[in-house]
C-alpha cells in the first residue's frame, strides 16, 4: 500500500515514519521547501526521541520519501492523510486555513479512488465539510472516501504510542473507506490493538473529549495538592490512595504547575467553542481552563513565600519545555512563571537539556546557562519546573554550595521533602 501524508509537523512526520516502519510506502509532503530539503538530508525539524533514527532507516530502505509535489504524492497514494497544523486563534477556535488549503490541493489531484483521512485535530463536522468540499473541487466523477483517524501521541513517547497504541479510532460512514483503513493498520492486529470504528463526528469529538478529560485529572489533583498544602498532609499519599481505585487509575495524578503543550490547552478551549456552536454548556471544562491558569499564579505565590520579595533576587530555573523529552515550549508553565518573576523584579538564569533554542523565542530577555550547575551558581533560589531525568539526582552538596541561600521550589515533586530538609534546604513542593 502507498500513502501520502500532507504536513511534516509533529503528527505528520511521526505518523509517516511509523507507517514506513510497518513496511508501507510513505510520501510526506510539505509546502516548506527548506524543511523538505532538510528532511531529505536527515535534518529533523522537531525533537522526539528515536525519530531521527526511524526516519534515517526508512529513507535508506526506500520506504519513506519527502517532497513538495502534492499532486505527484496524491496520484500514487491510496490513502491521503491530512496532518497539517490547526493552531488556536485568539478566540480559542482552531485556524483551519492550512487544512483548507491542503484539502483543495488534494481534491484537485484526485485521479482514482482515495481515502482522505483527517489526522489533524479539527472541529466536529470537518469530515462532512471535507466530503462536500472535495465534491466541489475534485475532477468530475472522482471517487473517494472520507475518514477521521485522530492521533493520541504523547510528546516524548510518540513512537511507542504509535507502535503500541491503546486503541486506533477510525471514523467513517463509508464501508469501503473503513476496510482500507483496517488494512492499513493490520500490523497492529498482531498485538491485538483494539480498532474502534465510529461515525466521523464521534471520532472527531473523541480526540477533544480524551484530552479534556486528561486535563481535568491533572487540574483536579492540582486543586487537591493546594488543599493538602493548607491542611498539612502529603498529596502523594492522597493520589496513591485514589489511583489504586481501578475506576480512577494512577495516571495523570501528578501535581505540578499546570498542564501545557500543543494539545491540552488548545483542545480544551476548542471543545468549549464546539459546545457553544451547538448550544451546550461545558461548565466542567470551563472550570478546568480557569483553574489551570490560576495554578501558574499559585506557583508564583509559593516561590515568593520561599524567597521573599523577588525584586533584585537571582533565580535559577531548571526545565523550560512543558514536559520532559520534548523541546515544545507551547503554553509551557515555565514561560508564565518566569515572566511573572521578571515582572516582580527578579533576574532569571535558566537551563533545559533541549528546549533553550525554542525558549529564546518566547523568553528572549533572560539568561541561559550551559548546564544545571552554572544556572544554580550564585542564585538566591532554585526553581525546578520540568522534571527532566538529569534533574532527579542533582549533587545536593554542590547545589548547596553554589546557591547563595539553600532555597528550592520543586514544582514537580521530584525530591522528598524530609530528605531535602534534612540536607539543610529550605524546600517546598506542591501539596507536600
Amino acid at each position: 500500500m502507498q500513502i501520502a501524508v500532507i504536513g511534516t509537523g509533529y503528527v505528520g512526520l511521526v505518523s509517516g515514519a511509523c507507517f514506513a516502519e510497518f513496511g508501507i510506502d510513505v510520501t510526506c509532503v510539505d509546502v516548506n521547501e527548506e524543511k523538505i530539503e532538510g528532511l531529505k538530508n536527515g535534518v529533523i525539524p522537531i525533537y522526539e526521541p528515536g525519530l531521527d533514527i526511524l526516519v534515517k532507516e526508512n529513507v535508506k530502505a526506500g520506504r519513506l520519501h519527502f517532497t513538495t509535489d502534492i499532486t505527484a504524492a496524491v496520484n500514487r497514494a491510496l490513502v491521503v492523510f491530512l496532518a497539517v497544523g490547526t493552531p488556536p486563534q485568539p478566540d480559542g477556535t482552531p485556524d483551519m486555513s492550512y487544512y483548507r488549503a491542503a484539502a483543495k490541493s488534494v481534491a484537485q489531484a484526485l485521479n482514482g479512488y482515495k481515502v482522505l483521512v483527517t489526522k489533524s485535530t479539527v472541529p466536529v463536522g470537518t469530515g462532512e465539510w471535507l466530503r462536500k468540499f472535495v465534491i466541489e473541487n475534485a475532477p468530475e466523477g472522482a471517487e473517494f472516501g472520507v475518514a477521521s483517524n485522530p492521533e493520541f501521541l504523547r510528546e516524548g513517547a510518540a513512537i511507542e504510542d504509535f507502535m503500541r497504541p491503546d486503541r486506533v479510532v477510525i471514523g467513517s460512514n463509508q464501508e469501503r473507506a473503513i476496510e482500507v483503513m483496517k488494512e492499513l493498520y493490520r500490523p497492529l492486529y498482531l498485538i491485538e490493538t483494539p480498532i474502534v470504528v465510529t461515525s466521523l463526528e464521534a471520532a472527531e469529538l473523541t480526540k477533544y473529549a480524551a484530552n479534556a478529560f486528561l486535563a481535568t485529572k491533572i487540574t483536579f489533583i492540582n486543586e487537591i495538592a493546594n488543599l493538602c498544602d493548607a491542611i498539612g498532609c502529603d498529596v502523594h499519599d492522597v493520589a496513591r490512595g485514589m489511583g489504586m481505585d481501578n475506576r480512577i487509575g494512577r495516571k495523570f495524578l501528578h501535581p505540578g504547575p499546570g498542564y501545557g503543550g500543543s494539545c491540552f490547552p488548545k483542545d480544551t478551549r476548542a471543545l468549549t467553542t464546539v459546545a457553544d456552536d451547538f448550544g451546550v454548556e461545558t461548565r466542567i471544562v470551563d472550570a478546568v481552563i480557569e483553574a489551570n491558569e490560576r495554578q501558574r499564579d499559585a506557583m508564583l505565590v509559593k516561590i515568593e513565600k520561599l524567597v521573599g520579595d523577588l525584586s533584585g533576587k537571582r533565580v535559577a530555573v531548571l526545565g523550560l519545555s512543558f514536559k520532559p523529552e520534548t523541546d515544545d515550549m507551547r503554553e509551557s508553565p515555565a514561560t508564565d512563571i518566569i515572566k511573572k518573576m521578571v515582572e516582580k523584579g527578579a533576574s532569571v538564569k535558566a537551563f533545559d537539556p533541549v528546549a533553550m533554542a525554542e525558549a529564546k523565542h518566547v523568553l528572549p530577555d533572560i539568561e541561559y546557562a550551559e548546564d544545571e550547575y552554572s544556572a544554580i551558581d550564585g542564585a538566591d533560589a532554585l526553581v525546578i519546573v520540568t522534571e527532566w531525568n538529569q534533574f532527579r539526582a542533582l549533587n545536593l552538596e554542590k547545589v548547596k554550595e553554589l546557591l547563595r541561600s539553600p532555597k528550592i521550589a520543586d514544582l514537580r515533586n521530584i525530591y522528598e521533602p524530609a530528605t531535602m530538609r534534612a540536607a539543610g534546604f529550605d524546600y517546598v513542593g506542591v501539596g507536600r
